[in-house]
């Protein structure tokens, strides 16, 4: 669910302390979070000596997009919902806890999820103790399909088989807003994106299936064949 936290924090059987020396036990809803974190435990690992297991640390991960923390290997489900835009955020860990599965649709996450708002509630102030200056982190719900899935993509337009070239003459538009080297500076990167991906998110926008004026005017100027070409061109840029 990046890398370790400025904090010293201990992760300890007992109790968890912060560098600053509070006590998160002293806290009730903290201590509950902290009790409730139990069960995730067997994946996942907080705190200054924590590292990948079965699942990702959690150190930092308030303002992190999805799938992007460097050492660990996410699930295609998990890297594609970070490039569609998805943020932890207070929001957006409660809605995972409550139902990974349907959440990010082919998580490999397996846990059947957190039913009570309140535990919800309880283990994501936990986790914010363990993302340095998270107080400051804007809670902006993440660019996401309007019915949380995108529409199904004829087969006939997924065969497609685009011109690479070609995707890259068209790119130039696309790279006034994402980064041509694949860097993430805000907008979602579409360097190295699987053809499918790109051709079925396009294609949501032309649909409006997604809700992004921008994306949809310049989805709806793009014809099949374009869109292939740039899923072609996007699949291998940066290799």
């Amino acid at each position: 669910m990046r890398g370790s936290g400025g904090y010293a924090v201990v992760l300890a059987a007992a109790f968890f302390v912060l560098g600053t020396g509070d006590a998160l036990a002293s806290d009730p809803l903290l201590d509950q979070g902290r009790k409730i974190f139990r069960k995730c435990q067997s994946c996942h690992q907080v705190g200054v000596s924590a590292k990948h297991t079965v699942g990702p640390l959690l150190n930092d991960i308030y303002g992190r997009r999805a799938g992007t923390l460097e050492g660990y290997r996410y699930s295609r489900a998990m890297e594609a919902a970070g490039q569609d835009g998805l943020v932890w955020s207070e929001e957006a860990l409660s809605a995972y806890l409550e139902d990974p599965k349907s959440a990010v649709h082919g998580t490999k996450m397996n846990f059947g999820g957190l039913r009570d708002p309140d535990d919800r509630r309880a283990v994501v102030a936990f986790l914010r103790q363990f993302s340095p200056g998270a107080a400051n982190i804007p809670e902006a719900p993440p660019t996401a399909p309007l019915e949380n899935a995108d529409p199904e993509v004829p087969p006939h337009i997924l065969a497609l088989e685009g011109d690479p070239d070609y995707g890259e003459y068209l790119s130039s538009e696309c790279v006034t807003c994402h980064q041509a080297d694949g860097e993430d500076k805000g907008i979602p990167s579409i360097t190295g994106w699987p053809g499918d991906r790109f051709v079925t998110v396009m294609h949501a926008y032309k649909t409006k299936s997604r809700d992004n004026p921008v994306m949809q005017s310049i989805a709806a100027s793009l014809s099949d064949e374009e869109i292939a070409a740039l899923a072609a061109y996007f699949s291998k840029a940066g290799q």
